[in-house]
């Protein structure tokens, strides 16, 4: 190994102390002795191992890297304003988090192109960067993702997950590296120093594992050096001593987080080498030629009225329809395929389909990284186990991922696999998060529609499927659009407008009858789309029918259509004017078949139709 080069990469790792120690200074915070301890390791990767186009961030050949211990952001900031990267060679290191600066506290995609996810919630980047890591050898290029985890994360289970799934998929284009420091924010992480515990772990779910100094330069170039050879992926076990530099900083508890005030800055700056910045030629990555694929045009499937169709199943149908006429739609399973019917995309291109196992966690994860790839993932289980992966889509969400989740077998209606199983807090969880779509289909032709329609939306999209089979209510020319409505029933006589989706809408249907019978008209809204909502033309169509409402849901109250249709009230300064009345299960449900549910807890079509002459006597 040249002397010149590793003095060179050493040099590199001084500049970017000097840089990060000033910065969190200036800033007043900021992850200063986490930066040190992989000062080394970042000089190398982006000064000689990785192949990227500095001058632009999205070649979809360069290396890719993700921070997963993103609080070390200031010294990934400094690599990127060295080497002169586009966008950051006019940056000012010293407004790190300020309001005005792109450098934000944690790594963020929307202030900077050369952030690929957001991180700072540990983690999560390994499965991300699998997700990269298999869109790579999707579309046969030659990228490398290397991922840098910090040893305190590596007790978050969702790792094991994306060690798992990566050794699976013999992702050899993957490369995790731990920075062992030792240290979290109050003491000692888990497995202290004991790196023969961490290589043997690894090593058990399929990896091929390096132990190092990570403060050794020549050690780091000759782990990276193998990951070219290896046939799995690699994960590089360095070393490393938190505060690495300074003195007073050195292997000490207490400083995770706390920036030097000016008087130990100066003590810092006078230990730390004053090394010039080596002027470095950044490789280019080599240039890959895709080959177009031969697709099939997209078709439409047709439903007979009154057939009885689950809406998971057309999902299913119209997900397949979607993967044969574009390459880059994938369908992503939690061992749940059968049920979902995402596995309809494996029988007609299993390259389109990834099993991910029972790992939701992970599933989101591989899902962002596929979608940061140019993939369009949509990922399926049942929409109960959608919430264990909360964080992982909240991550996907401020990543700005244009990911389309699937919840399959909502609510109470499921029948008697009991509340397990039972997703009851799906819609308010997807609600919650910044820029989400939620579609929610009633029958076999809304279903293939909205999930044809989640394609053109950015951001998070989720599509809530119904377990039982449900009567096709629509023609196969019904077109739907995002934020809109449907209305089934009204005159000019209504007494209240009943408001439903899914099973509930069905539900509503039937009252409706039995109410016509009564001489009491009511009007029959199905809110398909729950978020957005076209507040202004809901508020207007309520108003004329009545002033009355019943929205009526397999959900809890707390944050579902009931709550949805109340924001979108009281947003159009009108709510004052209206009564209201929310079905919802209000209770944690028991098993049963599904009848039974719907009626016990009083969100089937009796229980409307006694709110309906409660309402309105």
């Amino acid at each position: 190994m040249p002397l010149n080069k590793i003095q060179k990469i050493q040099d590199i790792a001084n500049v970017l102390r000097r840089d990060v120690a000033i910065m969190t200074t200036h800033a007043g915070s900021g992850h200063i002795t986490s930066c040190f301890s992989c000062a080394e390791i970042i000089a190398t990767l982006f000064f000689n191992e990785m192949n990227w186009d500095i001058k632009n961030p999205d070649n979809p050949d360069n290396d890719e890297f993700i921070l997963s211990k993103g609080h070390a952001s200031p010294i990934l900031y400094s690599a990127l304003f060295r080497a002169r990267a586009k966008d950051m060679d006019n940056q000012n290191l010293n407004s790190l988090r300020k309001l005005s600066s792109s450098l934000e506290g944690h790594p963020m995609p929307r202030s900077l192109p050369w952030i690929k996810v957001a991180t700072g919630s540990l983690g999560q980047g390994l499965s991300a960067g699998a997700g990269m890591a298999l869109a790579g050898n999707l579309q046969k290029r030659k990228f490398k993702t290397f991922v840098l985890l910090g040893d305190g994360e590596i007790a978050e289970g969702s790792n094991w997950e994306a060690f798992q799934f990566a050794s699976h998929y013999k992702l050899n284009n993957l490369i995790a590296i731990i920075d062992v420091n030792n240290l979290g924010q109050t003491g000692e992480t888990a497995l202290d120093y004991n790196l023969k515990t961490y290589k043997e772990r690894i090593n058990s779910f399929g990896w091929e594992t390096i132990v190092i100094d990570g403060h050794n330069v020549k050690q780091i170039l000759s782990a990276l050096e193998k990951s070219s050879k290896s046939k799995k992926p690699l994960c590089i076990i360095a070393k490393t001593i938190k505060g690495k530099g300074v003195s007073f900083l050195e292997g000490k508890n207490g400083w995770h987080g706390k920036a030097l005030n000016h008087r130990q800055l100066g003590q810092a700056l006078d230990e730390l080498p004053h090394s010039h910045m080596p002027n470095i030629k950044i490789k280019l990555p080599e240039k890959i030629k895709l080959q177009n694929k031969k697709l099939s045009k997209l078709i439409n499937n047709n439903y007979k009225l009154e057939d009885e169709i689950a809406t998971r199943e057309a999902f299913g149908n119209a997900l397949a329809s979607l993967a044969v006429s574009d390459e880059k739609i994938i369908s992503l399973d939690a061992d749940v395929g059968n049920s979902t019917h995402s596995e309809e995309v494996k029988k007609i291109s299993e390259n389109q389909f990834i099993q991910t196992f029972i790992s939701e966690q992970n599933m989101a994860g591989v899902a962002l990284g596929l979608s940061k790839k140019g993939f369009k993932p949509f990922a399926s289980t049942f929409s109960a186990f959608l919430t264990r992966a909360h964080d992982q889509i909240r991550m996907a969400a401020v990543s700005d991922a244009n990911i389309i989740f699937s919840g399959s077998h909502a609510g109470v209606s499921i029948g008697e696999d009991g509340v397990s199983q039972m997703g009851l807090e799906d819609i308010a969880m997807f609600r919650s998060l910044p820029n989400s779509t939620i579609f929610y289909p009633s029958d076999a032709v809304s279903s293939e529609k909205l999930t044809k329609l989640t394609t053109k939306n950015k951001g998070i999209s989720y599509i809530r499927t119904t377990r039982p089979k449900t009567p096709v209510i629509y023609n196969n020319n019904e077109t739907f659009k995002k934020g809109d409505f449907k209305v089934l029933f009204s005159s000019k006589n209504d007494k209240t407008t009943v408001i439903g989706a899914g099973i509930t809408l069905h539900e509503a249907i039937k009252a409706y009858h039995e109410l016509k019978n009564k001489k009491i008209n009511v009007a029959i809204i199905d809110l398909y789309s729950i978020k957005p909502l076209d507040e202004k033309k809901l508020s207007s169509f309520i108003s004329s029918h009545g002033n009355k409402i019943i929205a009526v849901e397999d959900h809890y109250p707390e944050g579902g259509i009931g709550e949805s249709v109340l924001s979108a009230l009281n947003n159009s300064n009108k709510s004052s004017q209206f009564k209201f009345k929310h079905l919802a299960v209000r209770e944690i449900p028991h098993s049963g078949n599904s009848k039974e549910l719907l009626k016990k807890y009083k969100i089937n079509h009796e229980a409307i139709v006694e709110a309906v002459k409660d309402l309105v006597k």
